[in-house]
């Protein structure tokens, strides 16, 4: 990508991967019809065509998730599925199974995801030898790893900068399977992390009773991106395909800002083309989140828990002041409407809520006041007018154009230039005709040359350079400009950028940096199974998807740490092991956690 920098935004269908367009997103990503890690989330290929066809006019590259684990039965359906991808035009494949590397696939830039466990320089090393053209790092990595793999390797490195974070280490997640039969890497993650649990030393007695002890804040590095394109990131990866098409435009728009102000200074340069007009202030507080975390991006803190609710919280909006007969006041000024969603912690520090149904100056009507009580925190989960502007009309997304009028031997020219430096010229073969009133005609040929209004385009500027001024017929305007415009398109269309292509694949016989795989390594087929043979693995257990029974196994292993969390960890001068404890789910299911003292972190291992 050179000196170019790209927002990369979710989308669970068509419209919300039209938003993000719309809002400034340099590259969406949604799932193939069958196979992505969201299985509610998959999309038709006539969806994905018609998203192609409103992205690449403005240089926006989309790319398809098949990023699950795949049985052998299913490689040829997977197969079959990626030539229909590659025929719509498809900027890129995201994927975890190496298995489908063994197939026959078609000249597509493959992306490796998260789930491929992309955590250290020796395997992004590897998947650059095997072809990978960009490689999503693993969510769970510092900055200082982050540059350590940036010098190992030149390949592409995207990271994530926003939203639900997982509490495993990125593809090592087996305890939704482990519990239930649906896992993660097959796109079925029943989410036991956002689960309540209850928390026993080894003598039984019970440290914390009913509490989300697995559930964490979500990401958000707005404030890290610079450091982000030190570290070598090109692709920044905002999380969401199950996200609706407020939240996305939302989140686009505020990194588009953020990512505009920065690219400006430093003389970089965004991926796609056009300028966007928001119609809304974007700010993250107001669409989904659970609290926001930097998940330890420089190693400070593990205690990034949101262990009080796995649900949205929304901003802050301040605390009660007074509550009288069904209403409150708070004790700063904030702007309310009807049908706004309120939420806040009872007696019990459970998160409840209500909806407001009528504003008084500072004098707030809920549709219940129970449980609202004087010092409370207020929080808004749902703006129901911020909401609406962004699900009617979020932005408008023009490229900037010039145009020149100018003489030629035979006649006329019009010149069109975009931001990007291309440009198209369409000749009007005919005798000029002087206007009999230069100054008025002048005005009237660049009022008519800029109306742009049906296309992608937007007018900065229009030259009138003929002596003397021709008279035209708006007709004969017209038709030029629509030809100089269909000219432009089509050229642009011959230069967008593409993602490097390295398939045939460089050096199909590298060695993997292991030499022995567990489950924990998802060989789940016979074609992901001759894959790591032939790169010199020697022994392979298949994965846990398999039909493996768990008990007793390792399901998770995490940056985060419950005792840090909790106030537990006596800090890096005490001992360096602690004594391990039990997480007991509300079905009875028990986890076993064992801490990973010094390098902070945990193991869950399934108990019974």
């Amino acid at each position: 990508m050179g000196n170019t920098i790209e927002l990369l935004a979710p989308a669970k269908d068509a419209a919300v991967a039209i938003a993000a367009i719309q809002c400034g997103a340099d590259a969406v990503y949604l799932g193939a019809p069958q196979f992505s890690a969201r299985q509610a989330a998959g999309n038709p290929i006539d969806d994905i065509r018609r998203v192609i066809e409103l992205a690449h006019p403005y240089h926006v590259r989309v790319y398809a998730a098949l990023n699950t684990l795949l049985y052998d039965n299913e490689l040829p359906i997977a197969e079959q599925m990626i030539r229909d991808l590659y025929a719509t035009g498809i900027d890129g494949l995201i994927l975890q199974d190496m298995g489908l590397l063994e197939l026959d696939l078609p000249p597509l830039s493959l992306i490796a995801s998260t789930q491929a466990d992309n955590a250290t320089p020796e395997k992004v090393r590897f998947l650059e030898s095997v072809g990978f053209s960009r490689v999503i790092l693993a969510r769970e990595l510092s900055l200082d790893q982050i540059r350590d793999i940036r010098r190992a390797v030149s390949v592409e490195l995207e990271c994530f900068i926003h939203g639900a974070l997982c509490v495993c280490a990125s593809g090592k997640c087996s305890l939704s399977y482990a519990l239930g039969g649906r896992s993660g890497n097959r796109g079925q993650c029943a989410q036991p992390c956002r689960k309540s649990y209850s928390l026993r030393d080894s003598g039984g007695n019970t440290l914390v009773e009913s509490r989300f002890l697995l559930s964490i804040r979500d990401l958000n590095l707005s404030d890290r991106l610079e450091d982000l394109i030190d570290a070598g990131v090109t692709s920044f990866k905002i999380e969401g395909r199950l996200k609706d098409a407020a939240y996305v435009a939302n989140i686009v728009g505020f990194y588009r800002q953020k990512l505009d102000a920065i690219l400006s200074a430093r003389g970089l340069r965004k991926s796609s083309s056009g300028r966007v007009q928001l119609n809304f202030v974007p700010d993250p507080a107001k669409t989904f989140n659970r609290g926001f975390t930097d998940y330890d991006l420089s190693g400070r803190s593990h205690a990034f828990g949101s262990i009080d609710t796995p649900k949205s919280i929304g901003e802050y909006l301040g605390k009660v002041a007074r509550v009288e007969k069904g209403a409150f006041t708070l004790d700063t000024a904030a702007e309310l409407h009807n049908g706004d969603g309120l939420c806040f912690f009872d007696e019990s520090n459970n998160l409840t809520g209500t909806v407001v149904n009528g504003v008084e100056g500072r004098l707030i009507r809920p549709r219940q006041i129970a449980g609202i009580r004087p010092g409370m925190a207020i929080y808004r989960n749902y703006d129901h007018a911020f909401t609406k502007q962004l699900e009617s009309d979020p932005a408008r997304r023009t490229i900037p154009v010039t145009l020149r009028l100018s003489d030629t031997t035979n006649g006329l020219a019009l010149t069109i230039r975009d931001e990007d430096g291309h440009s198209a010229t369409v000749e009007h073969k005919r005798p000029n005709t002087p206007a009999q009133k230069p100054d008025t005609a002048h005005d009237r040929l660049a009022e008519q040359l800029q109306k742009l209004g049906n296309t992608i385009f937007e007018s900065s500027g229009c030259s009138i350079d003929c002596d003397p001024v021709p008279f035209l017929p708006v007709s004969a305007v017209n038709q030029l400009r629509r030809s100089v415009v269909e000219a432009l398109q089509a050229f642009r269309e011959q230069n967008r950028p593409t993602l490097l292509c390295r398939i045939p694949l460089a050096d199909p016989t590298c060695p993997y940096p292991e030499k022995h795989l567990s489950y924990r390594d998802h060989v789940l087929n016979e074609k992901a199974h001759s894959f790591f043979v032939r790169h010199g693995v020697e022994t392979i257990e298949s994965a846990a998807e398999s039909g493996l029974d768990l008990t007793g196994r390792l399901v998770m292993t995490t940056k985060y740490c419950l005792r840090q969390q909790l106030g537990l960890c006596g800090g890096p001068g005490q001992s360096s092991s602690a004594e391990p404890l039990l997480l007991i789910d509300e079905d009875g299911n028990q986890l076993r956690v064992e801490f990973r003292c010094g390098d902070c972190g945990m193991e869950i291992f399934l108990d019974k």
